[in-house]
């Protein structure tokens, strides 16, 4: 807790730094169009990463974020903090550290009370082609495609519960559409990837070991220039012997504050997670941008 305090005040201090008017890195997206940030760090939603670039910056420009994530569930806690930069609205490279905290799960798990996975995520976006914005006279949504890299701690307890390896790499292909006529935003996602709960439980397994598309979506509304509601969904592979591994869905409400803050909080269902069943809490993030 004491570090998603610290990253939160990074957050909060650098949304608060004035831009000038003549400052082209004080960036021209419309509110909330450059997403919040996903579990893994990239520019999205809360579970999904979307094809938009992070920052306020346009195509002249180079810009960026810092944020501070907690989900909080019946029986464990994830924390996460990271960056990203976004440069010229068409390449986004991310890091992303993230914390998950068995708590008393730890000790029926036979891991101890308390005992902590925690994993590093580099990522890095392409836009490919189309403006999920500006091209309303199309149809033709915003395309990227994106790698993540991510290195998983506790090798030695996830080979003992079937994972193949600590460290792996995810690639994806997504596709983002936002109808001003109609104040919504949609997006698609296939992610290839043979993670195990994010990474956190390692890659591969007993059961399978190898990379599988899955896939995530986003559907939101605009109620207003600064609120978005939306529901989430996202499927994940189920690699491992000892523990099924489920779908997640979420719903959710993002706040553009100001320009250069946002803040979005939603209610998530991560399923199954190591035996412990019916993991379903809440998901914070603050969101500081430029």
């Amino acid at each position: 807790m004491v570090r998603f305090a610290v990253a939160t005040a990074l957050t909060l201090l650098i949304a608060a730094q004035p831009a000038s008017a003549g400052d082209r890195r004080a960036g021209g997206k419309l509110l909330l169009t450059n997403g919040v940030t996903s579990v893994e760090g990239a520019a999205g939603g809360g579970l999904a990463s979307w094809a938009v670039i992070a920052g306020n910056e346009t195509r002249d420009g180079i810009g960026g974020k810092v944020n501070a994530t907690i989900v909080t569930l019946p029986d464990f806690d994830l924390e996460s903090f990271g960056g990203a930069i976004g440069v010229n609205d068409r390449l986004e490279l991310s890091y992303t550290h993230q914390s998950f905290d068995t708590r008393a799960a730890g000790v029926a798990l036979r891991l101890g009370r308390g005992f902590t996975f925690k994993q590093e995520i580099y990522g890095a976006k392409l836009r490919l082609f189309g403006d999920a914005v500006w091209d309303q006279d199309s149809w033709l949504p915003q395309v990227a495609i994106g790698a993540q890299h991510k290195r998983a701690t506790r090798g030695a307890v996830i080979r003992a519960v079937g994972g193949k390896g600590d460290r792996g790499t995810d690639f994806y292909v997504a596709a983002t559409k936002v109808v001003l006529s109609r104040s919504v935003v949609v997006n698609g996602t296939v992610r290839f990837t043979k993670a195990n709960q994010f990474g956190l439980l390692g890659f591969g397994g007993d059961r399978y070991d190898r990379r599988r598309p899955q896939f995530e979506g986003s559907a939101a509304i605009m109620l207003s220039p600064r609120f978005v509601l939306g529901v989430e969904g996202r499927t994940k592979p189920n690699n491992l012997g000892f523990a099924r591994e489920q779908k997640a869905v979420d719903g959710f409400a993002a706040w553009a504050v100001t320009r250069n803050l946002s803040l979005t909080a939603a209610y998530v269902d991560l399923g199954d997670i190591a035996t412990v069943r019916r993991q379903r809490g809440a998901f914070l993030s603050a969101q500081g941008s430029f």
